[in-house]
């Protein structure tokens, strides 16, 4: 976000500076959380033990609290109680002792004061050397304040308490910090009235609270080491109580993970006969299931692999006898009926059916067997598809579709097994010559760096949403209620997509009602590299440039 163009250049820099730095502070915080992050998303075990101890420490926090708060408001009253006590004894006794002047201006009055605090200083019950007497007569300027204790009562008495102790002649008590010998110390301070013959004065008693702040001092300390263990007890135990648990299911999840990759052996240790046990036992029930299951299909696909292998090459010993039969039949078809000349080709089409669809199978065998191998050799493919559509113009033209080819004028050298490219684009073609509904089809090459595309386009009937998967599929057809010009097995595209994938490529398809299908080979130009990007668009130009 940029500075308001009305602020002052040097507010505007200092925006600027201001800005990078909080950018690179956030880097560098995002940079150094990531491996927390990480944790927290990934351990269950690391998001229980942080809540725990995060409710933990929150509920021994305010317990903690709680408890210190009261024991030390405990120690205050307890505190209050015993000077009260002993302020309403000294008041009495310091009453009696000031009870034989009859006038303010005695002369004896002021020794007497002296001895009274004398005597109620030394005769404190606490023996606290720090206590502090004092006894005052604001209502008397004549009578001089006087004060035994460690320190003066200018910092002990306020005045407003004075103001409540003289003027309302009511007990007052307030806490106050002052400093004895350089170190802080906190009093609790009473002052009470004293009736004499002559009015009142004021008796101030100030009690040291070191003894109750270091008894409170310790209660905090002792709660907070018991909280911080209970704490550390407590993540501790949520620790090892999540391990139970997380630690089988961790072993769950790597029992499945080698499942999925193929180790069917695998199973996961029954101990005990808690609900972790028979979890263990209800997993490996389940694996043991599915690996009977997976064998058996394995099995039955093994045989089925073999019955089509099989059929077809025993089919191949008959095949050849009638071929040769039918091609004689063929070669004299001029000098027979008709009608019988007719069957004789009929016959003879059939049977280049028939042999397409064994040599499928067979091709169809190899892949489901893992037998297909690639004969890899840097090929120009240009003259590839130059090749193929060449060999299938004479058909175009019987259902008067036009091929156009869009291919680079340079060669496109790739290393593919040729024989294998030419049949995946011999079946690309012929599908959308026999689909093109009398429209022109696009062949497109195009190549880059790492890979090379080629494209098959046509304006027939399309493929309905979801059918651009389907089509891949073995004897898998969009129409099956149209006739068929080039006698095809339903295998091309099912042996199309195997060679693509066998050579580490992809092959697509997009398609829409009415408006065609694309078909996209993309293949890596050097053997064993990774595709990421193919240099034409799957769905087509034209397309693009209608819905833009």
């Amino acid at each position: 976000m940029r500075a308001p163009a009305w602020l002052p250049e040097p507010v505007r820099r200092v925006l600027r500076v201001v800005r990078r730095g909080w950018r690179v502070v956030a880097h560098r915080l995002e940079r150094y959380s990531a491996p927390v992050r990480r944790s927290w998303r990934r351990s269950l075990q690391v998001r229980v033990v942080t809540l725990t101890l995060v409710a933990s420490s929150l509920l021994v926090g305010t317990f903690g609290w709680f408890i210190a708060d009261r024991s030390a408001n405990i120690l205050l009253d307890r505190a209050q109680d015993e000077v009260s006590a002993s302020l309403q004894r000294k008041v009495l006794w310091a009453s009696d002792q000031l009870g034989v002047h009859p006038q303010a201006y005695d002369p004896e009055i002021s020794a007497t004061i002296l001895e009274t605090v004398n005597e109620l200083s030394d005769g404190d019950q606490a023996g606290d050397s720090d206590t502090v007497v004092s006894l005052r007569a604001e209502q008397f300027p004549e009578i001089r304040p006087t004060t035994v204790g460690p320190v003066g009562t200018d910092d002990l008495i306020t005045k407003s308490m004075i103001g409540t102790v003289a003027s309302d002649a009511r007990v007052a008590r307030q806490i106050r910090t002052v400093h004895v010998n350089g170190h802080a110390t906190k009093y609790l301070v009473y002052g009470s009235p004293v009736q004499t013959k002559f009015g009142h004065v004021e008796l101030y008693y100030a009690v040291p609270l070191t003894t109750e702040d270091r008894a409170a001092n310790q209660i905090r300390t002792t709660v907070l080491v018991t909280g911080l263990a209970l704490v550390v007890l407590l993540g501790v135990v949520a620790g090892l109580v999540t391990r139970l648990v997380v630690t089988p299911v961790r072993v769950a999840a790597r029992t499945a993970q080698r499942l999925s990759a193929g180790l069917l052996d695998q199973r996961m240790k029954v101990d005990g006969e808690d609900d972790l046990a028979l979890l263990a036992a209800a997993f490996n029930q389940m694996a043991a299931n599915l690996q009977r299951q997976i064998v058996r299909l394995e099995e039955m696909s093994r045989l089925q692999r073999r019955f089509t292998s099989d059929v077809s090459h025993e089919l191949r010993t008959p095949l050849t006898t009638v071929r040769m039969a039918a091609d004689l039949i063929f070669s004299e078809r001029e000098e027979f009926d008709p009608a019988v000349a007719r069957s004789a080709e009929l016959l003879q089409a059939e049977l280049d059916r028939f042999e397409g669809l064994l040599t499928d199978l067979l091709e169809i065998s190899r892949f489901d067997a893992g037998f297909a191998a690639l004969d890899s050799e840097h090929t120009d493919l240009v003259p590839v598809v130059e090749r193929v559509a060449e060999r299938l113009t004479g058909l175009a033209e019987r259902v008067g579709v036009e091929l156009e080819l869009h291919l680079p004028e340079s060669p496109v050298i790739a290393e593919v097994d040729a024989r294998r490219v030419e049949r995946v684009v011999r079946n690309l073609v012929g599908n959308a010559v026999e689909h093109g509904e009398a429209r022109p089809v696009q062949i497109t090459m195009a190549a880059d760096d790492a890979a090379v595309a080629i494209t098959v386009r046509d304006h027939g009937i399309g493929l309905k949403p979801g059918e651009e998967r389907l089509v891949f599929n073995r004897f898998w057809r969009a129409d099956p209620s149209r006739a068929r010009q080039t006698g095809g097995t339903g295998l091309g595209l099912s042996i199309s997509a195997e060679d693509a994938r066998l050579h580490g490529g992809w092959l697509e398809a997009w398609g829409a009602p009415g408006e065609g299908a694309q078909f996209r080979l993309t293949l890596p130009i050097r053997a064993g590299d990774r595709l990421v990007a193919a240099p034409l668009p799957l769905i087509p130009r034209d397309r693009t440039a209608e819905v833009s």
